[in-house]
């Protein structure tokens, strides 16, 4: 098979996030039941993030070092080991124990697979590693619909069992089909994060890490904040929450298969002002709109842009290294993109109790669009000397 090491991390990565989103609306209600009450719920995500978060930069490192198919492997493992868990947790202590562990877990197959693409597909990385976000996002599309459909037949807990299997199909697929690629020589130092802070005196990196702190922060505050405002602000139905989550994953799938492709040919640079552009656009507009439809139609316009500049950050900041450091830096971007999305969310709950939900939304979509004028007018200037 020509390109088996693609396939085998997508379809690794696509069964593994239709687990995910199977399993993704069963863990709040399994905490609920558990300890009788919903207040500890939060933690969830609280418990995923520290170590998706602490994880970045060491998995990274070591695997530049060690090669990457170990690390991915590993990481399918111990979701797997996180699903068989949940299913046997009597607990809510074991659920956030096994949040630790599933986070410890994705970091790995988050994180190395984009950047063993970069390295395996080197002339049309944006392509291959657009291809794997779009798989990502195609799983938790599916999965939370297929889920809906098998509790009909299956007790709710043997959702988690699934979810186990297909990380470990994962695995397998993982160690049978990817070839373990790694730069010819790594010999000089740990790619660390002093050398991290020394790239990001460079103002070009500056800005892109913080457009993906700002991307970070925007994709939670779409999967969380969002759903809350237009419920309680909006008065969107449940049906229209349903259709707005299936337009975000497929807005995200659908940017990275095109933008993968126009990265490959135009450079990576003009896709992040657009995407940061347009996201601003979509965001704005959306507290424009009267209808329910208008204002689905404009965040899933923001959505696309912001699945744009996901990948096309992505590509950029790779490029920023040489071939050694491929693990780590994909790393960096994950750590700066798990912070936004750690704390987006609650800031802007905190923003919104203060000032109100439709200022903070404006005020954050025009920070979009001041980033997304800064980055063109550094990245345009740096182009001129």
């Amino acid at each position: 098979m020509k390109d088996k090491t693609l396939w085998g991390l997508n379809l690794s990565a696509f069964l593994m996030m239709i687990g995910v989103g199977m399993i993704v609306a069963l863990l709040p209600q399994k905490i609920i039941e558990l300890d009788g009450n919903g207040n500890n719920v939060g933690y969830l995500a609280s418990t995923f993030a520290a170590a998706y978060i602490v994880l970045q930069l060491p998995v990274g490192a070591m695997a530049d070092k060690f090669g990457f198919k170990r690390f991915l492997a590993l990481g399918y493992f111990l979701c797997f080991l996180t699903g068989l868990c949940y299913y046997f947790s009597s607990g809510s202590a074991m659920i956030f124990l096994s949040r630790l562990l599933q986070g410890t877990g994705e970091a790995p197959v988050w994180a190395l697979a984009p950047a063993l693409l970069s390295l395996k597909y080197a002339s049309s990385k944006g392509t291959a590693v657009g291809s794997y976000n779009a798989v990502i996002h195609i799983g938790l599309t599916i999965g939370p619909i297929l889920g809906v459909l098998l509790i009909r037949v299956l007790a709710p807990e043997n959702l988690f069992l699934l979810y186990a299997f297909a990380c470990l199909a994962g695995a397998v697929l993982t160690i049978w089909l990817v070839d373990d690629v790694r730069a010819e020589e790594n010999m000089g130092d740990t790619f660390n994060i002093s050398n991290i802070a020394a790239m990001i005196k460079e103002s070009s990196v500056f800005i892109a890490l913080a457009g993906i702190t700002l991307y970070g922060s925007g994709y939670g505050i779409f999967l969380t904040t969002m759903p809350a405002y237009l419920i309680e602000e909006r008065g969107f139905s449940p049906a229209y929450i349903g259709i707005f989550f299936s337009l975000f994953y497929i807005a995200i799938s659908i940017s990275q298969l095109i933008t993968g492709r126009l990265c490959d040919r135009f450079g990576a640079k003009v896709f992040m002002i657009f995407g940061l552009f347009l996201a601003s656009l979509g965001l704005g507009a959306s507290q424009l709109s009267p209808t329910a439809a208008g204002m689905l139609s404009a965040l899933t316009i923001s959505t696309i842009g912001l699945g744009i500049f996901y990948l096309a950050s992505m590509i950029f900041l790779n490029d920023t290294v040489d071939e050694r450091y491929k693990g780590t830096i994909s790393g960096a971007y994950y750590l700066f993109w798990g912070v936004g999305m750690f704390f987006g969310p609650p800031l802007l709950s905190l923003s919104s109790a203060r000032g109100g939900a439709d200022f903070s939304l404006r005020c954050y979509a025009a920070l979009y669009l001041a980033l997304s004028a800064v980055m063109a007018i550094r990245f345009y200037r740096k182009q001129g000397r």
